[in-house]
């Protein structure tokens, strides 16, 4: 024979028929020793046998008969007592045991409604809810938190599809120009040594932008793997050092640039915080205009490092702000990007700030550009 499966409310309902039993059994006893007891001051009650002397032998005889009567009246009460109150608590059980297993089914039914709904929902279709109803217990609060994260698998299955689509378009685009590039150069029979060293200068140039590629790719995707590993990082050393590299966008729009550098460290992993500064300060370069600015700072605040990067540029809706972190997003036309831009700057640093739970916030600047403040989380050597 096949033991039935050991389910929840198999056990909920062994349990309540064993409670039950327990303490029916504790009840019948006590009621019995109870009885037990009043039986027995009763039969106490009766004079002995003799203890009279004065009585005459006939009635001390009847005394007698009536004692023996009234203790197998007693004992015969006492069995009688004994047998109907094992079949009482049986009956209690039984009750108590089926009353247990329609009560935990109808405790259990969102829980069936959970499993059902869990199996149905796939990568294909993360949209449907549970959407429980009843009161505000254990059960609801369990399916309202399922239900929050089928929301956020549902915004990440669809954040990585969009990613991977973009990817393979912006990874797809140089590799079809250097194609077509290359089979117009064999095509042309007047090729010179001269077109195929501007071919190659070109495949060079896009080889590279390629590199960046998926040198930014593999940064984000290793910002979202999370840290494996944090040590003590000082924002303002990293910001100088960000700082100190050479970019020729900075002197070919006039841009000023200002900084207000104090120290704030926090923990974290260094290479990626690096990225971050550059990500930032090359984000406000690359969307600039010319003859504008451009104001770096890091700082403590309540023991919470923070980098600020501000800069103009061109006016930017409200609305539109959030897009800005997401990978391949671009306000502007595409062949308005400099420096071979792929949207994908911002989206690294919104990604390295998750990695180290801090809060990344964009501002649109009312007369154009945007100020964007990293806050990290405090670190206890910190200074206020």
């Amino acid at each position: 024979m096949r033991l039935p499966r050991r389910t929840a409310r198999l056990r909920l309902t062994l349990l309540y028929g064993g409670a039950c039993l327990t303490f029916g059994a504790i009840l019948l006893a006590v009621t019995y020793l109870l009885t037990w007891s009043v039986l027995g001051t009763t039969l106490t009650a009766h004079p002995e046998p003799g203890s009279a002397p004065s009585a005459a032998p006939a009635q001390q005889a009847n005394q007698g008969e009536s004692r023996s009567g009234a203790e197998q009246t007693i004992t015969a009460d006492r069995q009688l007592l004994l047998a109907r109150s094992a079949v009482a608590l049986g009956i209690v059980t039984v009750a108590a045991a089926g009353a247990g297993w329609l009560l935990a089914g109808r405790v259990l039914r969102p829980l069936s409604t959970i499993t059902a709904a869990a199996r149905r929902i796939s990568a294909s279709n993360l949209n449907e809810r549970l959407a429980l109803q009843g009161p505000d217990d254990e059960l609801k609060e369990l399916g309202d938190t399922l239900d929050g994260l089928f929301a956020r698998l549902e915004a990440s299955f669809g954040a990585q599809r969009r990613f991977a689509a973009s990817a393979s378009h912006e990874l797809r685009t140089p590799l079809t120009r250097e194609r077509a590039l290359l089979q117009v150069t064999l095509a042309d029979p007047a090729s010179t040594t001269q077109t195929w060293q501007a071919v190659s200068r070109e495949l060079l140039a896009s080889n590279a932008e390629q590199e960046r590629l998926i040198e930014a790719l593999l940064t984000l995707a290793s910002s979202e793997a999370g840290l494996s590993q944090r040590e003590p990082v000082d924002l303002a050393d990293v910001t100088r050092a960000a700082l100190a590299v050479p970019r020729p966008g900075i002197d070919r729009l006039g841009l000023t640039v200002a900084a207000d550098i104090q120290p704030a460290v926090l923990r974290g992993d260094p290479l990626l915080i690096q990225r971050l500064v550059t990500n930032l300060i090359d984000n406000a370069v690359g969307h600039n205009v010319a003859g504008g600015d451009i104001l770096i700072g890091t700082h403590t605040s309540d023991g919470r490092a923070i980098a600020t990067v501000t800069n103009s540029g061109p006016v930017i809706p409200p609305a539109e702000v959030d897009r800005l972190l997401q990978p391949f997003q671009r306000l502007g036309p595409r062949s308005a990007r400099r420096g071979g831009g792929h949207g994908l700057g911002l989206s690294i640093a919104a990604a390295i700030a998750a990695a180290h739970d801090a809060a990344i916030t964009v501002q649109p600047r009312p007369g154009g550009g945007i100020a964007i403040e990293v806050a990290f989380p405090r670190h206890p050597s910190a200074p206020h």
